[in-house]
């Protein structure tokens, strides 16, 4: 969890900071490694087609289609998939290990009261 989420934060600021070059400038050699070697066997061919594929949807308007027919409709397959998400394993070792982190606190209680009013 803690590589997934808060180290995520950490490495999408130093690209945002000074792009691809600079983050990979500020990780160490084996995670930069790892980047080169093991980054083309997740995003590859069949990941990029699908990302065109949606990037095609949303300009097609039928991703908007289905958005807006699924709140005419009450929202029931967006309220589900919001219900099993926050059933995720994920969320339930984010929710203890962020309580470990005071530093967090503010954040967590505003994310509790957002979650319990859905």
């Amino acid at each position: 969890y803690f590589e997934c989420m808060h180290e995520m934060k950490l490495i999408v600021d130093l690209m945002y900071q000074g792009g691809m070059s600079y983050m990979r400038y500020s990780i160490s050699d084996t995670a930069e490694f790892g980047d080169y070697v093991s980054g083309p066997r997740i995003i590859d061919e069949r990941a990029r087609n699908e990302m065109r594929k949606i990037l095609r949807e949303i300009q097609d308007g039928s991703f908007a289609t289905r958005w807006i027919l699924e709140n005419q409709a009450g929202r029931p397959s967006f309220q589900a998939m919001r219900r099993s998400n926050a059933q995720h394993q994920i969320e339930h070792v984010g929710r203890d290990l962020r309580a470990m982190m005071p530093w967090l606190n503010a954040p967590n209680k505003k994310t509790e009261i957002a979650e319990s009013t859905k």
